[in-house]
């Protein structure tokens, strides 16, 4: 049976305090959306630095402890800033708070700028996606092994205890950002749920010239070269909040990208000043949506 529609919201903290995030989550919530995300970076990567910027992972923690249903993530979280068992170890805690709601977003790592400010090597593509290679396997181990020893090029772990577990078993679901060849190539092996979406200018998907529809087929292409159904892995995407100004604009936004084979799509949240129209979206064409993806997998 192909995996059912989620729908989520992109609500992250880039000039936001803690009381309007917590809100904007709070509000996810209500609206029963499925998942909410934040970003995992510094600083606003549109170059206004006069902004605030909240750390990804301990706010995570924070808004999993005041939110009760909703499952919430960090989209992604960039392989350059952690060590990946210090991420999992971040990870897992957050799975534990929040009883097993956690989605755990990884990817290279991107923005230049951001590293060179704060003096984190951001190494060539190349490297990028060898290290986020290794990392995706050190996490998988740790959830699922005992002990775990690994010798990577960039990466070694000797005999390592990893306790607890998660809330969720085997493995908090991953979810792996990927865009180029070798990164789709790199999530049909190990991701539970794949995330792209068009070029957006700076962005991670800033240069790409490959259209949904081709990067799919390529997905899909290495999937079965690894064995694996492409069908069986979640697939999601992202657009900005505009798409919720129109309950039409957002079902046929859905529409179009479900007929890719997209099971999750996640976009921003407009002004306060279309809440209504958000709300009648989230009371009328999610449950329809869902209801229309059951009746044809039935």
């Amino acid at each position: 049976m192909p995996p059912s529609l989620r729908f989520g919201l992109f609500l992250g903290q880039v000039g936001r305090d803690w009381s309007a995030l917590l809100e904007r989550f709070l509000l996810a919530e209500e609206l029963g959306y499925d998942h909410a995300w934040l970003v995992d970076h510094f600083v606003d990567t549109d170059g206004d630095l006069s902004k605030p910027c909240l750390e990804a992972w301990t706010l995570l923690a924070a808004l999993t402890a005041r939110t009760s249903r909703i499952r919430l993530g960090v989209l992604v979280s960039s392989n350059t800033f952690r060590h990946p068992a210090l991420l999992l170890k971040e990870a897992v805690t957050v799975d534990h708070v929040g009883g097993g709601r956690l989605i755990l977003g990884v990817g290279t790592g991107w923005h230049e700028p951001e590293h060179g400010m704060y003096g984190i090597p951001l190494p060539a593509p190349a490297e990028r996606v060898e290290r986020l290679e290794e990392a995706l396997v050190v996490i998988d181990a740790l959830m699922r092994q005992e002990r775990t020893t690994f010798h990577g090029r960039y990466y070694r772990l000797e005999d390592a205890p990893f306790v607890p577990k998660p809330v969720q078993r085997p493995r908090i679901p991953l979810l792996v950002a990927a865009h180029r060849p070798r990164m789709l190539r790199l999530a049909a092996r190990y991701a539970d749920q794949w995330d792209t979406f068009p070029p957006i200018p700076k962005s991670a998907t800033a240069g790409t010239s490959d259209d949904l529809a081709e990067r799919v087929r390529r997905f899909e292409a290495a999937c079965r070269e690894v064995g694996r159904d492409p069908t069986a892995i979640r697939r999601s995407t992202w657009t900005g909040g505009d798409v919720l100004r129109s309950l039409e604009t957002f079902v046929a936004w859905v529409e179009a990208h479900r007929a890719l084979g997209f099971t999750d799509f996640t976009t921003g949240l407009p002004g306060p000043e279309h809440l209504p129209t958000v709300r009648q979206i989230a009371a009328e064409a999610l449950p329809a949506l869902r209801g229309v993806a059951q009746a044809r997998s039935a």
